[in-house]
């Protein structure tokens, strides 16, 4: 979904970017666990929330792309932490 080919300076600052950002959603993951919201809950709201920004920056057609590659890179592991099921 990127626009134009990055420099590897660029594709480091994007990666310690995505790496600040995903340290964000950790960070209110556990608080609102903390608070009593499920666990489940919290991260259906999180997908909800992510695909409404996904969509609003790239449109439908683009997210929608992105999202048919998900089921394979959930297969993959690509999303697992620990024991894989």
């Amino acid at each position: 979904m990127q626009a134009h080919e990055l420099s590897p300076l660029e594709e480091l600052a994007a990666a310690d970017e995505k790496r600040a950002a995903l340290g964000y959603v950790h960070e209110a993951f556990a608080e609102a666990i903390l608070s009593g919201v499920e666990a489940d809950c919290f991260a259906h709201a999180a997908l909800f929330a992510a695909f409404q920004e996904l969509v609003e920056t790239y449109g439908e057609e683009a997210v929608a792309v992105y999202a048919a590659r998900l089921p394979e890179r959930i297969r993959m592991g690509e999303f697992t932490v620990g024991l894989r099921q």
